[in-house]
């Protein structure tokens, strides 16, 4: 077994089976934080603390969504956090046995995301409250990297559109997709908790005022990852507008090559004929290399030039 146990005068130790055992046999109040579970305190949560088996088979399988169930004589919630650098999970996942004797809490690692609920000695619902706003506080220095990064990327891709801002917009539209996937369960969970589907043991009209204020910041949460997942669709559609508009550049300015090349392939062409009218009497004297040979040819380059300045495509005034 791994973890704290916080008792409620604000003292905490390692937690063990014997000292849990032992504060089971009081009547006081106390914190069990568990980093996972193994078969000693599943068997614990199991007969020491009567649990359901059902709320502890989820508490040693993670990758569940928010939620809350009632049950005899305690509450399970399932909540989430958001990871300051995500990796292989954007999210962290906490799991909370709830009752007004004890709080008992499953997560794996990110245990410093407890430290002010760890420094109170708070009743077992503002113990909840505080655990509870220290994942919510988790949402907004991720949401605001993301803010920051999206305008960069904004300027970036303006300048010049490269393979790698694409991959990287691609990268934070999957980070907010799982940010949304579990943000808006745990708003309506919430939602629930306020409404009185789902009763926490203890709870007082002042405590609702501080769920209440949890509640308005998941909404704000939940409203910015909207936001910015349409900011980074605005992105991606910007990328392959500059790009697609810089390949229109470039097979214009190909095209103008080729249009001025083919009257002078079609000149040199003609006059290049081996045949008696034009070598034996057209193409006998000086004058018609540098008017017939030069001329022509500087005649139809210029032309052209002329008139697709005149249309504007070579940036000058359009008709």
């Amino acid at each position: 077994m791994q973890g704290k146990l916080t008792d409620a005068d604000g003292q905490t130790v390692e937690a063990s089976l014997d000292a849990v055992r032992e504060r089971l046999s009081g009547e006081a109040f106390f914190w069990l934080d568990l980093e996972g579970l193994d078969a000693d305190s599943s068997e614990l949560l199991l007969r020491g603390f009567a649990f359901h088996s059902l709320a502890v088979e989820d508490a040693e399988h993670f990758g569940q969504r928010p939620k809350v169930e009632d049950f005899d004589g305690f509450t399970y919630l399932v909540l989430h956090g958001a990871l300051p650098s995500p990796g292989a999970s954007v999210t962290c996942e906490v799991h909370v046995f709830f009752s007004a004797k004890h709080v008992v809490t499953v997560h794996h690692g990110d245990e410093g995301i407890f430290h002010r609920a760890a420094a109170g000695s708070s009743p077992a619902v503002s113990i909840l409250y505080l655990i509870v706003d220290e994942l919510v506080d988790t949402y907004f220095p991720v949401l605001a990297q993301l803010d920051d990064r999206i305008d960069a990327l904004e300027d970036a891709i303006l300048k010049q559109p490269t393979e790698a801002q694409l991959g990287e917009l691609f990268a934070m539209k999957r980070t907010l997709v799982a940010l949304r996937k579990v943000v808006t369960p745990e708003r309506d969970m919430f939602a629930r908790l306020l409404s009185g589907m789902n009763l926490l043991e203890g709870m007082t009209p002042e405590d609702e005022r501080y769920f209440r204020d949890l509640y308005d910041h998941l909404i704000r949460i939940s409203d910015l990852v909207d936001s910015y997942r349409d900011l980074l669709t605005g992105a991606m559609d910007t990328h392959l507008s500059t790009v697609s508009n810089r390949l229109n550049v470039v097979m214009k300015q190909l095209t103008i090559i080729a249009t001025v090349f083919l009257p002078l392939s079609f000149l040199t062409g003609f006059f290049g004929q081996n045949f008696t009218l034009l070598t034996g009497h057209v193409l006998t004297q000086t004058w018609s290399f540098w008017v017939l040979g030069i001329g022509l040819d500087l005649a139809a380059a210029v032309g052209l030039l002329y008139l697709f300045r005149r249309r504007g495509w070579l940036g000058g005034p359009t008709e």
